[in-house]
């Protein structure tokens, strides 16, 4: 359990010799459905993490309008108990990291230059540091609704930028090197097989089993949007699972025997991509991002890209859309130049054209 690094989850092995695992917390002890990873444990251990009634891990220092109340008031709200799953899971974490280092101070009392000290550590992680500034801003808020603060420092602060492009979107080439690298059978090219032709995100790829397949599609409910999608099986990928054990609740499954956690099955899996020669950046979600390229430069239309991937906003699938719009179009204008004369054959007509005005042809 110790490579899982779930909070507050503890396995035993009952007497039949089935690893089983349980909740326990600020005396609260509740058994987990199913394995760490799948989509029934997941949704019961956020549940529980969300739960309204679970203590705070500061509580000690929630005095009257301090940080750690705040915290702790926000975390029991409807707006957060509201969120999908993996959003309260994480926004629990920073919360209570935050309120940990300063639930003694008062809420009132935060200050832009607080926040622009706090957010040092960060430096070089945009990532990180922009999941720390949604999250202020949304307990920031809360303390406004609630009367305990009457403005919001977090105004003006500017997220920091990614890296341009975003995450690192594979290539063809990219694509080859990992297949030759790891080849049919490997957990690595199961990986890559899942990533790639179901255009999911890593969280509900990890989630996917034998459980999901049915009459030819991959039956799923993305944990982001809550979009229940049946996406068919590209014959590569079935290739793929043909090969893969039909014995685990999951598809992908760590050296122990269970479902990765998601930051866990980067780590993995990156060293996986190093193994093939492939860019430093490259990683799971670029491939979801590769799979929405080769839709988009096959000519599909946004709404059959946003049919596979889910995405709730056909702004995001605009980007690939519009590259490969554009990309056609260059093609079709070189093409256009190519069927013209040559830059000696223009100078050599016009040679002729000037001839013929000084002879008066």
């Amino acid at each position: 359990m110790s490579r899982i690094k779930l909070r507050y989850v503890h396995q035993f092995v009952d007497r039949n010799g089935k690893a089983r695992f349980y909740f326990r917390r600020a005396g609260v002890h509740k058994t987990l459905p199913g394995l760490p990873g799948s989509s029934e444990f997941m949704a019961a251990y956020a549940a529980m993490l969300a739960d309204p009634a679970m203590p705070v891990a500061v509580a000690h220092h929630a005095g009257v309008g301090s940080v750690a109340a705040a915290v702790k008031g926000y975390l029991a709200s409807a707006a957060f108990v509201g969120l999908a799953d993996l959003t309260r899971v994480s926004r629990r974490r920073i919360l209570e990291t935050f309120a940990k280092e300063h639930g003694h101070r008062l809420i009132a009392e935060l200050e832009r230059k607080n926040i622009n000290t706090i957010l040092k550590p960060f430096a070089g992680k945009p990532g990180a540091s922009r999941n720390f500034i949604a999250a202020l801003r949304v307990l920031v808020r809360y303390a406004i609704e609630v009367g305990l603060r009457s403005d919001d420092p977090t105004t003006g602060i500017k997220m920091p930028k990614l890296a341009p492009g975003g995450l690192y979107s594979w290539n063809e080439d990219d694509i080859a090197a990992f297949e030759a690298r790891h080849p049919v059978g490997t957990r690595a090219r199961l990986a890559l097989a899942l990533l790639l032709y179901s255009g999911q995100r890593r969280t509900d790829v990890l989630a996917l089993g034998w459980q999901h397949v049915r009459d030819g599609c991959l039956h799923l409910r993305q944990h982001k949007t809550g979009r229940p999608l049946a996406i068919p099986i590209h014959p590569e990928l079935q290739a793929v699972l043909d090969a893969t054990s039909a014995d685990n609740l999951t598809f992908l499954v760590s050296d122990r025997g269970v479902p990765y956690q998601p930051t866990a099955f980067t780590h993995w899996f990156k060293n996986r991509c190093r193994e093939a020669g492939l860019p430093r950046r490259a990683g799971p979600h670029g491939l979801r991002k590769a799979c929405c390229r080769r839709l988009a430069e096959a000519g599909c239309s946004m709404k059959v890209i946003a049919a596979i991937s889910g995405h709730a906003s056909l702004s995001e699938v605009a980007r690939y859309t519009d590259a490969a719009e554009q990309r056609k179009l260059a093609e079709q204008g070189i093409e256009a130049i190519t069927r013209t004369p040559s830059g000696k054959l223009r100078d050599r007509d016009w040679q002729t054209a000037q001839k013929a005005n000084k002879t008066g042809g």
